[in-house]
C-alpha cells in the first residue's frame, strides 16, 4: 500500500495525514471546500517545517512530505485510487454512516475503510456498507504526531485479515496498537470521560480550582496532562457529544456533567474557541 486517504481535515485528520505523510505515504486529505483545505495546509506545512528544523525528521523525509500530501474537495478523486481510506469526521453517527456509503461506492473493492472514532460502533457504520469486513475503527489520539497508541477496535464482521492490516498500518507509523472488541467508548474513552467528567464536578461542587484538580493529577497519579487542559484541548463540544452517546448506550454513571453542557451552550468550547476551562490567547 502506498496510497491513503483521510476525509476530514479537522485537528484529528490533518494529524493523521501528517503521520502518514512522514512515513512515507501518498496522502490525499479530504474535506467539504477548498478554503478549508487550504487552512489544513498551512497548518500541515507549518508542523513539517518546524518538525525537521527542530531535527525530528531527516530533509528528504520531509522533502517527500511536502510533496505527497494532495489537498482534494473531490471526494471521488481523493478516494479512488486509494487502499486505505481513513475518516475523520464529527463524531455524528449519521455523519460517518453517510460519508462511508459514499465511500463504498467510490472505492475498490479490497480498499480497507476505518473510522477514526473515540466511541460509536464500527459494526453500524460497517452494516451500511457492502464490504463489512473491511470496515474497522482506528482510534487515534490528539495530538497524532506525538501520541504513540492507536486503538485498533474490531466489528462484529471485521476480517481478520483486516485487522492485521490496519496493525500494520500503525506499526509503520511508528505507533503501538492494542486491539479491542467492540463496546461503546472501547477501553479509552470510557476511562477518560468518566475522569473528565469528575474533575468537572468536582469544579462545579467547588471541591478546587481546575488549575489544582489539574495538578492533583499529573503530581499525585502522573497524569501527564490533568483532565480539564485534556478537554478543552479535545474540544469541550466533542467530549460532550462522546458523553451523551456513552451516557445513551451505558446510563446513568455516564451522564454528562452540567458544566459542561453550559460552557458549551455558551461557546466555551476549549482551545479552539480561546476559551473553555481555562483562557488561551
Amino acid at each position: 500500500m502506498s496510497q491513503v486517504t483521510v476525509v476530514g481535515s479537522g485537528v484529528m485528520g490533518k494529524g493523521i495525514a501528517y503521520s502518514c505523510a512522514i512515513a512515507g505515504y501518498t496522502v490525499f486529505l479530504n474535506d467539504i471546500s477548498e478554503e478549508i483545505l487550504q487552512r489544513a495546509k498551512k497548518d500541515i506545512t507549518h508542523l513539517l517545517e518546524t518538525s525537521f528544523e527542530k531535527g525530528y525528521v531527516r530533509e528528504e523525509v520531509y522533502q517527500h512530505a511536502l510533496g505527497n500530501i494532495h489537498y482534494e474537495a473531490d471526494l471521488e478523486t481523493a478516494a479512488k485510487d486509494s487502499s486505505l481510506v481513513i475518516e475523520a469526521v464529527l463524531e455524528k453517527i449519521e455523519l460517518k454512516i453517510d460519508v462511508f456509503k459514499k465511500l463504498d461506492q467510490i472505492c475498490k473493492p479490497d480498499t480497507i475503510l476505518a473510522t477514526n472514532t473515540s466511541t460509536m460502533s464500527p459494526t453500524e457504520i460497517g452494516a451500511q456498507t457492502s464490504r463489512p469486513d473491511k470496515v474497522v475503527a482506528m482510534h487515534f489520539f490528539n495530538p497524532v504526531h506525538k501520541m504513540k497508541l492507536v486503538e485498533i477496535i474490531r466489528g462484529l464482521e471485521t476480517s481478520d485479515e483486516t485487522v492485521a492490516y490496519v496493525k500494520e498500518v500503525a506499526s509503520k507509523l511508528n505507533k503501538e496498537s492494542v486491539e479491542v472488541n467492540e463496546f461503546p467508548g472501547f477501553v479509552t474513552s470510557r476511562m477518560n470521560c468518566l475522569i473528565g467528567n469528575e474533575a468537572m464536578n468536582m469544579l462545579m461542587e467547588g471541591v478546587a480550582s481546575a488549575a489544582d484538580i489539574d495538578k492533583a493529577l499529573k503530581l499525585g497519579l502522573n497524569h501527564p496532562m490533568g483532565p480539564l487542559e485534556l478537554a478543552d484541548l479535545v474540544g469541550l463540544d466533542t467530549r460532550l457529544r462522546n458523553m451523551e452517546y456513552l451516557y445513551e448506550t451505558l446510563g446513568e454513571k455516564y451522564r454528562p456533567c452540567p458544566l459542561l453542557v453550559k460552557y458549551v451552550k455558551a461557546g466555551r468550547l476549549g482551545r479552539k474557541s480561546g476559551k473553555g476551562f481555562y483562557e488561551y490567547s
